[in-house]
């Protein structure tokens, strides 16, 4: 089947990127409609370039009712959401065209959203996102920070990336008085929120604070098993910071009870015991690392590198400092072949052309 297609955005002062995707987009948008929400700057102006179709929105502190109403605004057969700082490659362009002309009848479609990459754009951070939906009126948005729409229909997953360029602005803690506003009045929050809010306390070096909520979170029963396996990997960042590593050790195992071990929970014990010096268990764990398949569509957060190039690049350390040098180099051609220009993978040349 064939369809049309609205991207929709909701934008604040977003004046030095949203020509960026804005470009990318009307190369196959049918309809581009842009909500803002109280921009102070040339925001506006400049969407009107690209669009008639400019609305505004009086913040509220909720993301998802933003988004809905960006979508109440759409005319097409689906609605794509977007962020001003997002970017859209030729290729991954090619493959919309393509899927707005040959795609199945689907009701929505997930899209890889990368978030983090390397020098070459490969992702080191990527994770599925509803992104395509059936306007039909019954995909809403739910949550007021983090938002998300409830999967229902039938879902295709494509391998078509949408990159998101973070800001320079450092993070700050907008989303976490979010939180912190609904729970002063006694919200109650759902598992998908309050598993965000100890990530928000996370990043805002609330440490203590933020393994209390996950530890809470993980004691949910009706929590979703991807947001406990990351909910994991946070604790033992959250206990690293606080130099309990211990700690950190049996964050990271308890993830083992909800699913298969993940190559980034497995990279991640490598690290703490490389960090101890301790080898043995440093090699067995990044060994593990490295049999894990990838997996994106289940849901969770992606770390592509703890896969293949962060187990590589320390199994070569591991090998070096055991005077296993054929194995140090085994590991450091790996390395390379995935990262020729590393810092490190640099750096360990220099040594193997000394050492060989």
């Amino acid at each position: 089947m064939s369809f049309t297609l609205s991207c929709c955005f909701i934008v604040k002062n977003e004046e030095k990127v949203l020509s960026r995707i804005l470009d990318c987009v009307k190369k196959f948008a049918d309809e581009i409609i842009v909500v803002d929400t109280g921009s102070s700057d040339k925001t506006k102006d400049i969407a009107k370039k690209y669009t008639d179709k400019v609305f505004d929105f009086v913040w509220c502190d909720d993301f998802s009712k933003a988004r809905n109403y960006a979508f109440s605004k759409s005319t097409c057969d689906y609605n794509m959401w977007l962020d001003a700082d997002d970017f859209i490659f030729p290729k991954d362009i090619e493959k919309i065209l393509k899927l707005k002309q040959d795609a199945p009848y689907f009701d929505m479609a997930y899209l890889n959203y990368v978030t983090g990459f390397d020098e070459k754009y490969k992702p080191t951070f990527v994770f599925e996102r509803e992104r395509i939906l059936k306007n039909d009126g019954s995909f809403k948005w739910v949550e007021p920070v983090h938002e998300v729409i409830v999967p229902h229909g039938v879902c295709l997953h494509e391998k078509i990336n949408i990159y998101h360029f973070k800001s320079d602005t450092p993070r700050g803690d907008r989303n976490l008085k979010i939180y912190e506003r609904r729970l002063s009045v006694g919200e109650r929050l759902s598992p998908r929120a309050m598993f965000y809010y100890a990530r928000e306390l996370y990043y805002n070096a609330y440490y203590e604070k933020a393994i209390n909520v996950f530890l809470e979170f993980l004691d949910r029963d009706d929590a979703w098993v991807e947001n406990k396996i990351e909910a994991c990997l946070n604790l033992s960042h959250c206990f690293l910071k606080l130099n309990d590593k211990n700690n950190a050790k049996e964050s990271l195992l308890k993830s083992f009870l909800y699913d298969l071990p993940r190559a980034e929970i497995l990279s991640q014990l490598g690290n703490i015991f490389l960090g101890e010096r301790d080898y043995e268990k440093a090699e067995y764990y990044y060994l593990l690392a490295l049999k894990c398949k990838l997996n994106v569509s289940k849901g969770g957060f992606v770390l592509p590198d703890y896969y293949d190039f962060i187990p590589s690049i320390n199994l070569c350390v591991i090998y070096y400092n055991k005077g296993n040098i054929d194995k140090a180099i085994k590991y450091h051609k790996r390395a390379k072949r995935l990262k020729p220009n590393n810092t490190s993978v640099k750096y360990n040349e220099k040594i193997f052309d000394i050492k060989t």
